[in-house]
C-alpha cells in the first residue's frame, strides 16, 4: 500500500503541482508582509520528523501569539503533537482522496498561510494551495510551484533547523536548543506501570527498538550484533534489556533475545505500547539505543541518553538531538551511501544485492565494541 502511495504522490501529483503552479505563477502575494490571523503547518507521515517539527510549530505559536496555528496530520502521527501549548488544534486526514477533498473544500482558502513541513510529498503541497491564501515550503522539485516562498533545503544541517528554516522565512525563531518534549496522561503512565510490575527489572534499563519503520529496512543493525550487545552490558550492569517496536516486530526482538545468555534479563515489549505510553515508557531509560526511526527520536526528545545508529542516512541530518547524545555511523565504508536522501524522496532497500556479502554493509560495519563503549559512556559518566 505504501508503495502505490508513494507510487502516485510521485507521478500524479507531480503533474497536478505544475497545473497548479501556472496558477500560483501570477501572485503577487508576499509571505513576510502577511501578518496571519490563521496558520497551518503539514506534516503528515514520519513520527521522527513530527518530532523534529515540534521545536518549527512552537517558533509559529510564539511568534503569532494571535493566530490560531492548527496542524494537518494523519493517525500515524497525530499523538506526537498532543498537548502542545498554545497549539489551536490538530486536523486530521488519511491517505484517500475523499479524505483530502473533504479537508480541502472545508478549508478552502481559510489559512493565511500556510506552511508545508513535508520534506518531499507531493500532496502535502497541492492541500496548501487550497487550504491557503500563501503557502510557505521548499524550494526543490514541482511541488515546489506551489509555493509563494520557497526555502532551500540544506541537506548538511540537522533536520531539526531544517524545519525551523520554513518558520524563519516568516520571522519566527526558536531561541532554545534541544526538542519539545512530548505529552502522556495518567492513563499511559498507570498503564505502563502496570505492565512493568510484572517483570523483573534491574536498576539499569537498556531501551533498544531493534526495527524501523517499512521503508528501508536495511537501516536494521543485524540482531545478531544486538544481541551481543545486550550481552555485553547484562554482563557489566546487569541491565535489564526492554525492546520496543510494533506488533510486526515482537519476532525480531524474540530473535535478539534467543542469542541473549541471561534471557531473564531481556524483556519484549513490541507492540505493547500505544504512542503516546511509549512517550512515558523511554523516561524509564538509562540509556537508549536504535536504528535510524522515530523511536530513537522519541527518546532523544524526552531527554534519554541516545545511541542512534547510522549507515544508509547521514547522522548530521537526523542523529538524536541533544547535548550528550550520540551517533555512530559507518556509512564512508559504503560507495552509496547516504542512498537515503528523504527530501528526494529517495528512501531505496540497500543498493546492493540481497543475496550478496555487501547487503546492509554500513550497518554490518557498526562493530559492537563501538556501540558497548557508548552505552558505559553514558551509564558511567
Amino acid at each position: 500500500m505504501l508503495k502505490i502511495i508513494k507510487f502516485l504522490d510521485r507521478y500524479i501529483g507531480s503533474i497536478v503541482c505544475r497545473i497548479l503552479g501556472i496558477f500560483n505563477f501570477f501572485s503577487k502575494t508576499d509571505a513576510k508582509k502577511i501578518n496571519p490571523k490563521k496558520i497551518l503547518v503539514i506534516q503528515l507521515w514520519g513520527i521522527g520528523e513530527s518530532v523534529l517539527t515540534l521545536p518549527a510549530v512552537k517558533s509559529l505559536i510564539q511568534k503569532f501569539p494571535k493566530a490560531g496555528v492548527d496542524v494537518l496530520v494523519t493517525k500515524r502521527n497525530k499523538e506526537v503533537y498532543n498537548g502542545i501549548k498554545g497549539l489551536n488544534s490538530i486536523k486530521k486526514i488519511d491517505f484517500s482522496i475523499m479524505s483530502i477533498i473533504e479537508f480541502v473544500l472545508s478549508n478552502f482558502r481559510k489559512y493565511d498561510v500556510v506552511v508545508d513541513m513535508e520534506e518531499y510529498l507531493n500532496v502535502s503541497a497541492i492541500i496548501s494551495f487550497f487550504a491557503g491564501k500563501c503557502r510557505v515550503g521548499y524550494s526543490h522539485g514541482a511541488r515546489s510551484k506551489i509555493y509563494n516562498l520557497k526555502v532551500y533545503y540544506d541537506e548538511n544541517i540537522h533536520v531539526r533547523d531544517v524545519f525551523l528554516e520554513l518558520a524563519n522565512s516568516i520571522g519566527a525563531e526558536y531561541k532554545k536548543e534541544g526538542l519539545i518534549q512530548l505529552n502522556y496522561n495518567k492513563k499511559d503512565r498507570k498503564n505502563v506501570d502496570g505492565l512493568l510490575k510484572k517483570y523483573r527489572i534491574s536498576p539499569k534499563i537498556i531501551g533498544i527498538s531493534p526495527g524501523t519503520a517499512e521503508s528501508a529496512k536495511c537501516r536494521m543493525w543485524p540482531y545478531e550484533k544486538y544481541a551481543e550487545a545486550c550481552n555485553s552490558v547484562i554482563e557489566k550492569y546487569n541491565a535489564t534489556v526492554m525492546f520496543v517496536g510494533t506488533e510486526e516486530e515482537r519476532r525480531l526482538a524474540d530473535e535478539i533475545i534467543k542469542n541473549i545468555e541471561k534471557k531473564e534479563n531481556a524483556v519484549n515489549l513490541c507492540g505493547k505500547f500505544s504512542l503516546r505510553e511509549l512517550f512515558y515508557f523511554v523516561t524509564k531509560c538509562d540509556v537508549f539505543i536504535g536504528n535510524d526511526s522515530g523511536a530513537m527520536h522519541i527518546a532523544a526528545a524526552q531527554k534519554v541518553k541516545t545511541i542512534g545508529l547510522f549507515g544508509p542516512n547521514l547522522p548530521q541530518r537526523f542523529s538524536p538531538y541533544g547535548k550528550g547524545n550520540a551517533a555512530i555511523y559507518k556509512g564512508e565504508n559504503c560507495i552509496f551511501s547516504p542512498c537515503i536522501n528523504v527530501h528526494k524522496g529517495q528512501v531505496p532497500d540497500c543498493l546492493y544485492s540481497k543475496s550478496g556479502h555487501d547487503y546492509q554493509k554500513c550497518m554490518k560495519n557498526i562493530s559492537v565494541n563501538e556501540v558497548v563503549a557508548e552505552v558505559e559512556k553514558m551509564i558511567e559518566y
